[in-house]
């Protein structure tokens, strides 16, 4: 799996983070002072990029934790055919079949930007 290990300190709003073996984006992260007995927490709260939803997370802001590697990239709509299409990735020339949102309104020759993360992807 593409990823990397960071502090939970270096984390901020909008970030991508590892919960649940699952890649998350950060929409809220807030800290707690160190009190007598600890270290300084922090909490997250964090929806999955891929499967929409919502996790949460506290940890010691000095404790390691994945970050994963997501790549944004720009491809071709060649065909629509029901909840499916047909994507060529304007890079590599790669076509790859994708899931037709259901807000989205797509169309043949229609270029869209996709994140990819392994063998998942998500347009958007």
């Amino acid at each position: 799996m593409a990823k990397q290990q960071n502090e939970v300190r270096d984390l901020q709003e909008g970030s991508y983070v590892m919960i649940e073996d699952t890649p998350c984006k950060i929409n809220s992260y807030s800290t707690a002072k160190p009190g007598k007995h600890g270290s300084a927490k922090a909490r997250i709260e964090a929806e999955g990029v891929f499967d929409g939803k919502k996790r949460s997370l506290s940890q010691p802001v000095d404790a390691k934790i994945w970050v994963p590697i997501i790549e944004r990239k720009q491809g071709q709509v060649v065909s629509v055919d029901g909840d499916d299409m047909q994507v060529m990735d304007l890079e590599t020339y790669e076509t790859i079949t994708m899931r037709v949102p259901e807000d989205a309104d797509v169309s043949p020759d229609e270029n869209i930007e996709y994140l990819e993360m392994e063998d998942q992807r998500k347009i958007v």
